[in-house]
């Protein structure tokens, strides 16, 4: 079996250019199916280092090229005041991401925990509008509605909200 999977490798070979693929494969018609079985295929190894793209922190993937307080706005929970208060409390100075060490990302990243974030704040504040929806107050009334519930007015500006909701009338 392998002297058949050698002859058969021998006489493809790799193609130069872009349009140029594997010599010998006439490639896959609209119709026929894609059949997978003992398939070989040759991959060229990437030419540099890997490079992170973005750090993990709190689950969330911050990015790489910003600074530190403005990357850990992207995660739910904290915000540019919050940002100040985590860089501020662990002594590491507002520099890119990609320049962080290792110590300093899990120091960041213990600092994090201590915030609720991500799905554990979205889940509180679900349960509370669940809760207002369920004792039938004037907020829990307004939020079923899908309208403003801390006093806006409704006649020029949440017009959108309600189509939103219920669809162009």
């Amino acid at each position: 079996m392998a002297g058949a999977m050698t002859a058969q490798l021998s006489g493809l070979t790799l193609g130069g250019g872009r349009t140029q693929g594997l010599q010998g494969f006439e490639g896959l018609r609209a119709n026929t199916p894609v059949v997978r079985s003992n398939t070989v295929r040759v991959v060229q190894p990437r030419r540099g280092s890997l490079q992170v793209q973005a750090a993990r922190v709190a689950n969330v993937e911050i990015p790489n090229k910003k600074r530190i307080e403005t990357s850990l706005t992207y995660i739910y929970g904290i915000g540019p005041t919050a940002a100040k208060v985590i860089l501020e409390t662990t002594g590491i100075e507002n520099k890119r991401t990609y320049d962080l060490s290792e110590e300093e990302l899990t120091t960041l990243r213990s600092e994090v925990d201590n915030y609720t974030t991500e799905g554990d704040l979205r889940r509180y504040n679900a349960l509370n509008i669940k809760r207002l929806k369920e004792i039938q107050c004037y907020r829990g009334k307004r939020h079923q509605a899908g309208l403003p519930c801390r006093g806006q007015k409704t006649k020029t500006n949440a017009r959108q909200c309600k189509n939103n909701r219920f669809g162009r009338r």
